[in-house]
């Protein structure tokens, strides 16, 4: 469940002094996920909206030819469909631009149901802005009711800065209906002012979910789960190969999901997994984000083997 936009992708080229644009893909954070996990083979279905324009209707035929089921994705008239320009550097990291109108709910929006062994995936302002607030938690709720393993990746941006105390009461509600929580090291720069792993689970994590997942970019992964605290180490790409890293953090959250079902585990048996099985399921997440940042693509390629 996630917010759509359209990405338009700018490469630093210094000869000309400016960026030019290179690439143009559907996007957005859970939606980059949900095209991966569809990619892979499981069976999905997205939870979202866009305008009902020439973008928006290429972004439904997108999901659809990546086996992603539309169900649940409207088409809203009168709105026009997101943008997001990311600004690559030269080592691929991507400065973002937003241009999109104000979130809101449409009315009589069908809202999936769950089962124990199905997984929702949500986060990002999507997650917790006013205009979605009632549909997240109708979801979010219907999910928990189902026993189904919640995913909650933090994901939040230094432009909404200015509304983090509004919307803490938001993020932490999420955090407590959550199974897992994911965040990365800039999240929790921008929110707390602070990279400490073991601070921020303490602190900020430990009182509303108990299995915590830190990233660090292309640095350590870090695991916190029923007293265990594990490190694990991201592939190290060669720099002429990374094209982008647009998309990495959501294509980890693919991966460790897809491993997860692939895995028939669950709600009711995260929180007691040994050490094997959370290396299979980080190391599964991270071999996707890895594809990711070789290439222009915001998902795993097609036919993908992992």
């Amino acid at each position: 469940m996630g917010e759509t936009v359209m990405d338009i992708l700018f490469r630093e080229e210094p000869e000309k002094s400016s960026f030019q644009p290179f690439s143009a893909t559907p996007g957005g954070s859970s939606f980059n996920s949900i095209v991966s996990v569809g990619r892979a083979g499981i069976q999905c279905a997205f939870v979202g909206y866009t305008g009902d324009d020439r973008i928006g209707h290429q972004t439904l035929d997108f999901l659809r030819r990546n086996n992603v089921q539309t169900d649940y994705f409207l088409l809203y008239d009168g709105m026009r469909s997101s943008l997001a320009l990311a600004f690559l550097d030269r080592n691929g990291d991507a400065e973002y631009n937003f241009y999109k109108d104000v979130p809101h709910l449409q009315d009589n929006w069908p809202l999936p149901d769950f089962t124990a062994s199905d997984a929702l995936l949500f986060g990002s302002y999507y997650a917790i802005c006013s205009g979605m607030r009632k549909q997240v938690e109708d979801v979010v709720l219907k999910a928990h009711e189902a026993k189904a393993t919640i995913y909650y990746d933090i994901n939040f941006r230094r432009s909404h800065i200015g509304e983090l105390e509004a919307l803490m009461p938001a993020i932490q509600w999420n955090m407590k209906q959550s199974n897992i929580v994911r965040g990365s090291a800039d999240d929790f720069d921008i929110m707390y002012g602070t990279r400490d792993a073991n601070q921020i689970y303490n602190n900020f994590i430990l009182p509303y979910c108990n299995n915590f997942i830190y990233t660090a970019g292309a640095g350590h992964i870090i695991v916190f789960s029923d007293g265990q605290r594990l490190g694990f180490k991201a592939d190290d790409i060669p720099a002429e190969k990374i094209v982008s890293t647009v998309g990495a953090g959501d294509n980890f959250n693919a991966g460790f999901l897809c491993e997860l079902i692939r895995s028939e585990l669950n709600n009711g048996n995260i929180g007691q997994l040994t050490e094997s099985q959370w290396s299979r399921l980080v190391h599964t997440a991270i071999r996707f984000a890895s594809a990711v940042c070789q290439s222009t693509e915001n998902n795993i390629p097609v036919n993908f083997q992992y």
